[in-house]
């Protein structure tokens, strides 16, 4: 998986991300248009500088992505839905 990158922020297929959260990626764009599924970017400072970290929040379950300069995926998390 690799974040394309945009002036804007960043970019993740939902077909990438869908897996993750337990969604149908055809819900991805419609929930984050609602606001049910949030998405929060982050560049890195300090050590960090040069690396960005995405995460994104559906209820109650999150994933975050750090990522390299060029979109390269370091390393994940995901959070499941507290019960």
């Amino acid at each position: 998986m690799k974040v394309e990158l945009t002036e804007d922020g960043a970019i993740v297929a939902a077909e990438d991300l869908a897996p993750y959260l337990d969604l149908a990626p055809a819900a991805v764009p419609e929930l984050l248009r609602q606001g049910s599924l949030t998405a929060l970017y982050e560049r890195g400072e300090g050590a960090d500088a040069g690396r960005f970290r995405l995460t994104f929040r559906y209820q109650g379950a999150s994933v975050r992505f750090t990522c390299a300069a060029d979109g390269t995926v370091l390393g994940q998390f995901r959070s499941p839905a507290m019960s």
